[in-house]
């Protein structure tokens, strides 16, 4: 069924207020208009004939084609002036538009897409010992280099030597009492620059073993603390360094320092970890957000036999720098003295005289000969010398020929 050119015979609808023109052979919502003829029944509008024509005659019979046609184009004012139908716009028209100013639209700062990998270590903690205005001082009780030593201290090289996950204690100093809330903070770090932007952390091997490990979460830390029940493991989000914290207490009564216990847990040989590579410890007394108020740092080894490589360490380094090895205190005091009174080397002299002090009368007549015999050499003509010289040679040669020849004796005269 197709529509005829005449216009369709419609009808008026009045829904909520307002009349709707609806063509009696399609039920097309038309335009909103002010005039109708009469009003139906929402059961009379769903009982009105469907359409059977197709799109483009209904389009046609509707006028909508030449509806189009009178619209202004896009690049004229009527569409403004259909919406403002007060009058056309003029020159100096203005909307009074908001300003798009900082505060009434913000900016928001565009982060930039980085890597989910965790980023490197680069910032490098303070080695620099730092007293600060409390005085903070360290001090380690245990010194001796016996085999069954656990651990041990060399104010020498100012290292700690242990034994793998053994007790070291270490005392705390102060000279007058820190703000309250005041932590201590334990970090490792690499010592040569090579390996300093690396993070000290467990080898595999014992990070995965049972033993050491039962309960613990923080496996991957080297340093641990003991007896306390306040400790605290902490990893920096940006440089992946781990440390640990504890609250600073105050000495005991009767007692001036504060000790703590601290543990390391893998050997400075280890595979993975540490890997043979020096590491120092960084004890650093801080406020409760953070601020340094003291710093320490001391070389750390974990070995087998801390007190064996102690002593090793120790006679390596005074061969370095030349003092004797072995001996008693009094023997190094005595060549020292020696080294100092012994006149330090400087261009060669003629004239100027030098004091050399002698101990006992024996050498001082010795010496003095000796003195005495140079100096009437230097005064004696250079001819005089030769002279001499060939007197002395000829003098041994006499003396040499007098001398029977190997394996014969002289005869010796019977006495009656």
């Amino acid at each position: 069924m197709s529509h005829e050119k005449n216009p369709p015979e419609a009808t008026g609808v009045s829904l909520g207020g307002s009349f709707y023109f609806y063509c009696l052979q399609c039920p097309l919502l038309a335009v909103n208009q002010a005039a109708g003829s009469g009003a139906m029944s929402d059961k009379e509008l769903l009982e009105l004939p469907m359409s059977q024509g197709k799109f483009e005659q209904i389009w046609g019979d509707l006028g909508f084609g030449e509806l189009i046609k009178e619209l202004p184009r896009t690049n004229s004012d009527a569409w403004l002036t259909a919406a403002l139908p007060d009058g056309h716009f003029t020159d100096g028209f203005d909307l009074d538009l908001p300003e798009n100013t900082d505060a009434a639209f913000p900016v928001h700062d565009v982060v930039p897409v980085v890597d989910s990998l965790p980023p490197p270590a680069t910032v490098v903690p303070s080695t620099t010992d730092y007293p600060g205005e409390y005085d903070f001082k360290l001090h380690f009780n245990q010194s001796s280099t016996t085999k069954s030593a656990t651990s041990t201290y060399s104010q020498l090289l100012n290292k700690l030597y242990c034994q793998l996950a053994k007790t070291c204690p270490v005392d705390i100093l102060v000279g007058r009492e820190p703000p309250k809330g005041a932590m201590l903070r334990a970090t490792a770090i690499y010592k040569k620059s090579e390996h300093v932007s690396e993070v000290v952390i467990r080898c595999p091997h014992h990070q995965s073993v049972a033993e050491n490990n039962e309960g613990v979460s923080h496996r991957s830390h080297l340093i641990r603390v003991e007896g306390s029940q306040k400790v605290q493991y902490h990893e920096d989000p940006n440089t992946k360094r781990h440390s640990v914290t504890l609250p600073y207490e105050s000495p005991q009564l009767g007692s001036v320092v504060t000790t703590i216990l601290l543990n390391f847990m893998c050997n400075s040989s280890c595979m993975g970890g540490m890997n043979r590579r020096p590491i120092l410890t960084i004890l650093t007394l801080e406020t409760f957000d953070g601020q340094v108020l003291g710093r320490r740092c001391f070389e750390v080894r974990v070995c087998a036999c801390p007190g064996r490589d102690r002593k090793t360490e120790e006679d390596n380094l005074k061969k370095i720098t030349g003092e004797t090895v072995t001996g008693t205190k009094r023997k190094r005091q005595i060549s020292n003295q020696l080294k100092e009174a012994l006149p330090a080397a400087a261009p060669e002299s003629t004239d100027e005289i030098y004091i050399l002090h002698i101990r006992g009368k024996e050498r001082f007549e010795m010496l003095r000969t000796i003195n005495a015999s140079l100096e009437l050499m230097h005064m004696m003509p250079v001819a005089d010398q030769e002279k001499y010289r060939q007197k002395r040679s000829a003098l041994k040669l006499d003396q040499a020929s007098l001398h029977p020849k190997s394996g014969k004796k002289p005869l010796l005269k019977d006495s009656d």
